[in-house]
């Protein structure tokens, strides 16, 4: 089963986002996660910040940044759910494609290996991230790249959210859509087509 899919927002000085004193530095080295927050907080200032969570939370002791993000359900894997100052929303910062959940590659043509890992396969996480990723796939995206998606479940519908971001931020195309869970992969093809026809050649390029 898919863990939080929510990011977690970390600071020794701020309790939200909001609280957050104009200029000051936050720590991150996701693209999306920084343009994001751009959009939000364009008076802000982004320094990398890379290393495991105990290295991240010792930089920020040192005053490096004043916040930073990790996802929730790292923190929970890791049974260190107490670190986030808080979980954001995804109405506030839509999360990463697939985040939370975990994969198992395998040769396609491997059917002895698609056997023996069927019963540990989750049908509604599968559901979910089939949309998830065929829209990132459409859009040929990397962790090189600020975009994020979120697809829920209620009963047979599935809704996808889909963003595209310009890395400063400046600018977000967001679109969303609705359908049976049988249509997960098309759907997930046609909201990151629709994305690209309103992006442009230059949307992703650094100004």
């Amino acid at each position: 089963p898919r863990e939080d899919v929510r990011d977690a927002f970390i600071s020794n000085t701020a309790k939200t986002i909001t609280d957050l004193p104009k200029g000051c530095r936050v720590g991150t080295s996701s693209l999306r996660r920084r343009a994001q927050l751009l959009n939000i907080r364009p008076d802000l200032e982004v320094v990398e910040f890379r290393g495991n969570v105990q290295t991240r939370l010792k930089k920020l002791a040192d005053g490096v940044a004043d916040c930073t993000f990790l996802a929730v359900a790292g923190l929970n894997r890791l049974d260190m759910p107490n670190i986030a100052t808080m979980a954001i929303e995804p109405s506030l910062m839509l999360p990463a494609v697939g985040q939370g959940a975990i994969g198992i590659e395998r040769r396609a043509s491997d059917k002895g290996a698609a056997q023996f890992l069927e019963p540990i396969h989750h049908l509604e996480t599968g559901q979910r991230l089939a949309a998830e990723r065929a829209f990132l796939n459409e859009l040929d995206g990397s962790c090189e790249t600020p975009i994020a998606g979120l697809s829920i479940l209620n009963g047979t519908e599935l809704f996808l959210r889909g963003e595209v971001l310009r890395p400063d931020g400046t600018e977000k195309l967001v679109g969303k859509r609705r359908g049976a869970i049988s249509d997960a992969v098309e759907m997930g093809h046609d909201l990151a087509r629709e994305l690209l026809s309103q992006a442009g050649t230059e949307f992703f390029a650094w100004r």
